[in-house]
């Protein structure tokens, strides 16, 4: 998001988005960043919210071609500065600390940064203040009345604001706006842990959670310490994040309780616990590795207990169905959210929502960070609790919205295509998409013909090369066929006087196309591939 003020520009994190399971090959998600470029020079610096991917993991891109200061608390800085340093960008922003409740001077802009609850610590809502008024971003929230650290979100501010000054606009997250109640405290879930830790004393035990959920990490830890285990970390973003927890005074462990990885095997099952990444069922995750047995430092065996302390993000559903499947053959016992409670959303529930707003009572409002349905559930929310229905605006990425006098208004619209990335390959383009969405469902046809220049005629082929199409040793009749079918086109389109490669190759495709699908009923990719000698 980006906030204009005075001819300046202030943006509110900079996330990118994991794809989804038709995006054949691609990495990640990123915003475009055309409008950013094209207004470098009026960039004045990014604060971030918290330190999840979505919502700073863009920074590694983007400061690729700007430079600006990024503020935010010391562990979303701390999260943020990982990737950042892994591209050798470090030299690009300058990293501003800031701690909860203060008010600091960006550029034009008078930015609070007021502490929320939410599944990674020190999370922050932004309250802008403005010429315009209050305006306040909701960041990633919840209202859990007894979070792990007792850092609650600061409601009693939010009620000082909308008293004294009011809130002209607020812009809130959507996420869980679909459902009913309150999201469970986090507290709940270290009850549930504790329990199951008790019930598999005489085995080991794997947790698999978010790195950045350090409460979560907190309460594994206090679980496995309080058997009388000790505590490894598997996975290079869990090291790291636990280190940084630790230095930051986060997590809360005694240094003897924490070994490495590589001791691990050397401990009797019922003395160990391993907290590993994985929960999302990524591939080339450390749970993963150990679900197909490829984990270097660890093998699961029928001595222990995997506990995935998550809930799988819609999309990653068949990802962490298979790792399940796997730790279960290799003879582990998998305990999950579907089994037992050990897992707590981070993202407020329809009656918290409810009660922000009312807390808040913003004079506008727009439902931000979720799908359509979410943000048109958030809607309905606000319109509840007593905003007028005319001031609840649903955007789009790319919607430009003013707030003046006469209140919040469409502006125009800037561009937001997805950029898709692949490797190290900037935007692959819905072209490239479109093209492996062919070949993973329809498969390929290369159709190769060579043709005499002088005599406008057929020398060697048609030969077909296929993929995914048909099984070539087993259908050769069919083969032999869509091979006459091409040669004939070809010699029809000489006789005709169509000589030039690319007219050749448009009738191979279009007479290959037209067998296939009318045999067959598929669609795959045709390549024609016409030489001439």
């Amino acid at each position: 998001m980006v906030i204009e003020q005075q001819d300046k520009l202030l943006l509110i994190d900079c996330g990118l988005m994991f794809p989804s399971a038709d995006m054949h090959g691609i990495d990640l998600v990123l915003a475009d960043f055309t409008f950013l470029r094209e207004n470098a020079d009026r960039i004045v610096g990014c604060v971030a919210t918290h330190g999840h991917e979505d919502h700073v993991g863009g920074l590694q891109f983007l400061l690729r071609e700007l430079s600006f200061p990024l503020f935010g608390s010391a562990l979303t800085l701390g999260l943020a500065r990982n990737r950042i340093e892994e591209a050798g960008l470090s030299r690009q922003t300058e990293f501003v600390a800031v701690t909860d409740g203060e008010r600091r001077k960006i550029g034009p802009f008078d930015v609070e940064f007021l502490p929320v609850t939410h599944s990674v610590p020190h999370a922050h809502a932004i309250v802008l203040h403005t010429p315009q008024g209050v305006i306040i971003h909701s960041g990633d929230f919840k209202l859990d009345l007894t979070p792990v650290d007792n850092r609650r979100t600061n409601l009693s501010r939010l009620g000082e604001l909308a008293m004294s000054d009011g809130v002209r606009l607020l812009m809130c997250d959507s996420t869980n706006a679909e459902e009913a109640g309150h999201a469970p405290s986090e507290k709940n879930v270290g009850k549930v842990l504790k329990q199951l830790f008790i019930e598999h004393a005489d085995r080991r035990i794997i947790t698999a959670s978010f790195a950045s959920h350090i409460h979560r990490i907190q309460q594994i830890i206090e679980a496995a310490v309080g058997q009388g285990r000790v505590v490894a970390t598997l996975g290079r973003s869990m090291q790291k994040n636990v280190r940084l927890a630790i230095d930051l005074k986060l997590l809360n462990v005694k240094a003897s309780s924490i070994i490495d990885i590589d001791d691990a095997r050397d401990l009797a099952p019922e003395k160990v616990c391993i907290i590993s990444t994985g929960s999302q069922g990524e591939p080339m995750s450390a749970l993963s590795l150990l679900s197909r047995g490829e984990n270097k430092f660890v093998k699961v065996g029928q001595d222990d207990t995997v506990i995935l302390s998550s809930h799988a993000i819609p999309g990653n559903e068949y990802n962490v169905n298979r790792v399940i499947d796997g730790l279960l053959r290799a003879g582990a016992k998998v305990v999950h959210s579907g089994i037992a409670d050990v897992h707590a959303t981070g993202h407020a529930q329809a009656d918290e929502i409810k009660t922000y707003v009312s807390i808040i009572k913003p004079e506008w409002f727009v439902p931000i960070h979720g799908e359509y349905r979410h943000m048109l559930a958030n809607a309905a929310l606000a319109e509840t609790m007593g905003v007028a229905k005319d001031n609840i605006t649903l955007v789009s990425n790319g919607d430009v919205l003013e707030l003046t006098d006469k209140g919040l208004s469409f502006h125009s619209r800037v561009p937001a295509q997805n950029l898709y990335v692949d490797g190290i390959v900037g935007d692959v383009g819905q072209g490239v998409l479109r093209d492996r969405r062919v070949l993973a469902e329809e498969g390929v046809v290369v159709v190769v013909v060579t043709v005499d220049s002088e005599t406008n005629r057929v020398l060697t082929g048609p030969e077909i090369i296929t993929r995914g199409w048909v099984y070539a040793p087993e259908a050769e009749d069919l083969l032999d066929e869509a091979c006459d079918t091409v040669s004939r086109a070809v010699e029809r389109a000489l006789a005709e006087g169509v000589h030039d490669i690319d007219g050749l190759e448009k009738e191979v495709r279009r007479a290959a196309g037209k067998f296939v699908n009318e045999r067959t009923k598929r669609r795959p990719m045709i390549v024609p591939v016409v030489m001439t000698t």
